[in-house]
């Protein structure tokens, strides 16, 4: 089982992969645009987390820039209908922070934005992702979950709810909106008390403005 790849990266497919070359064996990954655009131009060293997927027929290698890219990957295809290239597709299409946002707020069409996620998918994806997400790191959201902090999880939860619902209702765009709201409540976060939803709003707009 192959779980990190360092070497020198030969050639970079901006679509869906890169060769990387290891002690003059050549490996072919697999990697989500996010992680493509990190990596250094060929030839420069690489290194890439990998998870290996055994088939009958091949054994695949899936890059990932950092762990927490990966485990939203792990995630993901534990959801029917989600394979391991959807998985990708998904995580191209939004950032982990962005895809946890998108499940904590029931956000289909974020979702569906992603190559090959219908609407069946993406409810069938929020369903059943929707009360794992809390056990998941946050980068930007500064939602994380640990023992005691699951009232912070939820008003959290409900003030991005409303934040971005009252958003939309002013023509900004959901996906636009989401990463300036989130980070608006971790900055007026003050122990752990969540700020008042008029000036997450205020907030949000000054910035969107920009």
């Amino acid at each position: 089982m192959i779980g990190q790849l360092t070497g020198l990266l030969i050639e970079q497919n901006d679509a869906d992969r890169c060769l990387i070359d290891v002690n003059g064996v050549g490996y072919v990954v697999f990697a989500s645009s996010r992680t493509l655009a990190r990596l250094p131009r060929p030839p420069e060293i690489a290194k890439v987390l990998i998870e290996t997927i055994v088939r009958e027929d091949a054994i695949l290698l899936y890059g990932f820039s950092d762990a927490y890219e990966r485990d939203w990957f792990r995630m993901l295809t534990t959801v029917q209908g989600v394979g391991v290239r959807m998985a990708l597709a998904i995580l191209s299409t939004l950032t982990p922070d962005e895809l946890a946002a998108t499940i904590m707020v029931g956000d289909k069409a974020s979702l569906i934005r992603a190559p090959g996620v219908g609407a069946r998918l993406a409810t069938r994806i929020l369903t059943e992702l929707n009360g794992k997400v809390a056990s998941m790191p946050m980068q930007s959201i500064s939602i994380a979950v640990s023992e005691g902090k699951e009232k912070e999880v939820a008003q959290n939860t409900s003030l991005l709810s409303d934040a971005l619902m009252a958003l939309e209702g002013l023509g900004f765009r959901r996906i636009e909106a989401q990463p300036v709201v989130s980070r608006v409540i971790k900055r007026l976060t003050i122990n752990n008390t969540p700020p008042k939803l008029d000036l997450v709003l205020r907030e949000s707009l000054r910035e969107l403005a920009k």
